[in-house]
């Protein structure tokens, strides 16, 4: 085959690769058997690829050949928005109270914002439990944030903004989450200029490490890099600061911020370095916790070090790690669910279904919500549905109806 004129294979191998199951060339490439240069050459329209590695890639990407050879570009990506509708009107300042209203005390406002913070971080049903208070919550703390805005009281006026950083860090995991980066965005970047008028060092690096976390998810080209700069500047930041506990912690969450990135970009040893001489030793001087929930320690540093291996298609050394890590002490429902979709990603590398289908199912009674709004959990039991084996084909097709996958 020596070429589609008028085709963007390239452009439609790329697509599909990310939006089923987000999987990196290299990953891809190996399961077809080829370099991760050459599909790079493909995707970027370089190389034509030959009937046979076509029809490789159509299967390993769970789409039919004429699926790759549209004669459209490729279609943009889109993330199936889950927000609740009441979570964004408040968001863009809908039905905001009169300015003659009432302002709630402000410690009950903490407490209504660390309450919202316990149950997203513990709760199974944590997209339903926060679509039911937060509309309410948003409401009420942007109208404190104008009601203090020119108040004299100078700590209350502090405490409200560091309650509003703490609320848009929240709403920036949930909206990311729920499909709306546009909003985690806006929300993180609330949480920075929340935490800067709050001149508080542990909320602004805190912010900035949930603005990292947006731009990781970004598709944009240079996102990943923006990611990693966005981290390091407020490492540098953190430096010229007094040290504490709580800054060490949040360095440390900062540094796992620009592992990721490193990976992302296929710097693989880089990714590995930093983890090891920056990151994992600020583990084991801040110990388990979290901090500004970033839930940064020891174990969430290993996690990081199996996410490495398995974004790199090492799935064999990832899940050898992954043996040697328990999460059972973290706090956060939401990273020990991260952590059980990676296993289940590496026995999807190694085209292990039987392994695949039972992680998926304990991520199912782990937090059975995170598993209905994730596109990669959707990637795997869709991939699982083309090729399980007859004899438990019915359970996997069960799953993928209770996911709203076919």
């Amino acid at each position: 085959m020596t070429g589609y004129p008028g085709f963007r294979v390239g452009d439609r191998i790329k697509y599909y690769r990310k939006t089923n199951g987000n999987r990196s060339q290299a990953v891809v490439a190996g399961l077809c058997g080829i370099t991760e240069r050459y599909l790079s050459m493909i995707e970027n329209g370089q190389k034509t690829p030959s009937a046979v590695v076509l029809s490789r890639l159509a299967s390993e990407l769970g789409v039919p050949i004429a699926a790759l050879l549209s004669d459209s570009p490729g279609p943009e990506s889109v993330a199936t928005d889950r927000t609740a509708p009441g979570i964004a009107r408040a968001l863009m300042g809908y039905g905001r109270p009169p300015i003659s209203t009432p302002v709630v005390a402000v410690a009950d406002l903490r407490e209504r914002v660390e309450q919202a913070w316990r149950t997203w971080q513990t709760s199974k049903e944590r997209f339903t439990e926060a679509e039911a208070t937060i509309p309410a919550l948003i409401e009420d703390v942007e109208h404190a944030l104008r009601a203090y805005r020119r108040s004299n009281d100078r700590a209350a006026r502090r405490d409200v903004l560091r309650t509003a950083a703490d609320l848009y860090g929240l709403l920036r995991s949930y909206c990311r989450r729920a499909g709306r980066l546009d909003l985690s965005l806006m929300a993180a970047d609330r949480a920075v200029r929340a935490a800067e008028d709050a001149d508080d060092p542990v909320c602004i690096a805190a912010a900035q490490w949930n603005l990292g976390h947006v731009l990781l998810s970004d598709e944009r080209d240079g996102a990943v890099r923006e990611a990693k700069e966005v981290a390091l500047a407020a490492v540098d930041q953190i430096k010229s600061e007094t040290s504490t506990p709580q800054l060490t912690a949040v360095q440390g969450a900062l540094e796992l911020v620009a592992v990721v990135a490193d990976a992302r970009q296929r710097n693989w040893w880089q990714a590995r370095e930093r983890l090891e001489k920056r990151a994992a030793p600020l583990g084991r001087e801040a110990g388990e916790g979290n901090v500004q929930r970033t839930v940064f320690g020891p174990t969430n540093v290993e996690l990081h070090a199996m996410s490495i291996e398995m974004l790199a298609g090492e799935a064999t050394e990832a899940l050898r790690l992954a043996d040697h890590v328990d999460t059972t002490g973290l706090r956060s429902r939401e990273r020990r669910f991260t952590f059980g979709l990676e296993v289940a990603r590496c026995y999807d590398l190694r085209r292990e279904d039987a392994a695949v289908y039972v992680h998926l199912l304990g991520l199912e009674e782990l937090a059975p919500e995170d598993l209905v709004h994730s596109p990669q959990a959707h990637g795997l039991v869709a991939g699982l549905v083309k090729r399980v084996r007859p004899t438990y084909k019915q359970q996997v097709t069960e799953l993928a109806g209770r996911l709203g996958v076919i």
